[in-house]
């Protein structure tokens, strides 16, 4: 057998966790600044006062998520005295499963699957933190999710002013917010005790990709698996898409067409056909996430090519019955989500006529939501 093959039992990956997208690197680099402002938001609570609430903003994959958890990580080592609790609002969306997360965190298991109201849920949560003097930090991730579903006022609403009903309550909000373009609004009521201090994630320089690439290829694979001018290729598709997991993912994926080939060596066309897989992962985890009405208008718009809103409405207005307040919240959503974009056109009443295109390509989509193209 050639030198440069695989045998059966062989493996290019020292360690293939490296390029699992929630993993968490010891060393987490490129992110001192905001890292050092998360620590002094939260430090209060390892002294038993209610820390700065924090609203952590920047584009996916520039290090939000990461930074947050390896704070919490850190603040459980120093003391028992704090709980922390990481909620992934794609999938936990209203108030009662953002609450059951903090039930689950505060006694070591979920709260029963019936029989118990939001009120008795929070006040159990509640008394118990007052008597065992217990600070909590919720962190919630992708919080924009939240806003498309109308849910945030309340989940803030009753985190925040916990005091007010069971004094000696102390829990403190780390926001992760993702869709930039989204004009968030508060209640009133909210607004005046969220008053959240602002961390920005900028997007990571080509230098900083890099560096980032190359120390997950020097952890995860043995050495010269990834020529120098392949994870160059892969840069400059991270830079493209500015989604850094894209890089990730597509080293992994690499990694796994060579070994099929039984090769000791990642070849461009591993990287490149394994570009071709990731975006179709990406979108399937993204429309995964949807409503049935947002799936339907991604399939009219995909089946139709018709762009202006007001001709998909009416074909999503006959197969759903739904109104068109709900068409618009679903048409907000999937462009918070980058799935289409929405242009006025200046026609039409007080010019707010909109046209609608996919990001993605109309197959693809198709695809995904399992229909074959027309």
């Amino acid at each position: 057998m050639p030198d440069d093959m695989l045998l059966w039992d062989q493996t290019i990956f020292k360690d293939e966790t490296i390029f699992e997208l929630d993993h968490i690197p010891e060393n987490f680099i490129h992110r001192d600044n905001q890292l050092q402002s998360l620590i002094f938001n939260l430090r209060p609570a390892i002294r038993g006062v209610r820390p700065i609430n924090t609203l952590c903003l920047g584009h996916p994959a520039t290090g939000k998520t990461t930074a947050v958890l390896k704070v919490f990580e850190e603040l459980e080592k120093q003391t028992k005295s704090v709980l922390t609790v990481h909620v992934n609002c794609q999938v936990t969306s209203t108030r009662f499963t953002v609450f059951s997360q903090i039930y689950k965190k505060v006694f070591g298991h979920a709260p029963p699957a019936s029989g118990i109201s939001f009120e008795k849920l929070f006040d159990k949560i509640a008394k118990h933190l007052v008597e065992e003097g217990k600070v909590v930090l919720v962190a919630l991730d992708d919080i924009n999710y939240l806003f498309y579903e109308n849910e945030v006022s309340k989940v803030l609403y009753s985190i925040l002013r916990a005091h007010e009903v069971h004094p000696g309550v102390k829990i403190g909000v780390i926001g992760i917010l993702s869709d930039l373009d989204l004009h968030y609004s508060l209640d009133p009521r909210v607004d005046s005790v969220f008053l959240p201090d602002e961390i920005h994630f900028p997007l990571y320089t080509r230098k900083e990709i890099h560096e980032i690439l190359k120390g997950r290829i020097k952890l995860g694979f043995y050495s010269d698996v990834v020529p120098d001018d392949l994870l160059e290729y892969v840069v400059e598709k991270v830079e493209e898409s500015g989604d850094l997991r894209m890089g990730i993912d597509l080293l992994r994926r690499g990694g796994l067409n060579a070994e099929r080939r039984a090769s000791k060596m990642v070849s461009m066309e591993d990287i490149i056909k394994a570009s071709e897989k990731s975006g179709m992962v990406q979108l399937a985890q993204s429309v995964k996430s949807l409503k049935d009405g947002e799936k339907t208008i991604l399939r009219i718009l995909a089946q139709s090519g018709e762009p202006k809103a007001g001709d998909i409405y009416k074909i999503f207005n006959e197969e759903t019955d739904l109104g068109s307040t709900t068409f618009h919240g679903m048409l907000s959503r999937l462009d918070g989500l980058r799935l289409i974009n929405i242009n006025f056109t200046g026609e039409g009443k007080r010019g707010r006529s909109r046209i609608l295109t996919l990001r993605c390509d109309a197959k693809e989509i198709l695809a995904v939501l399992g229909f074959s193209e027309l």
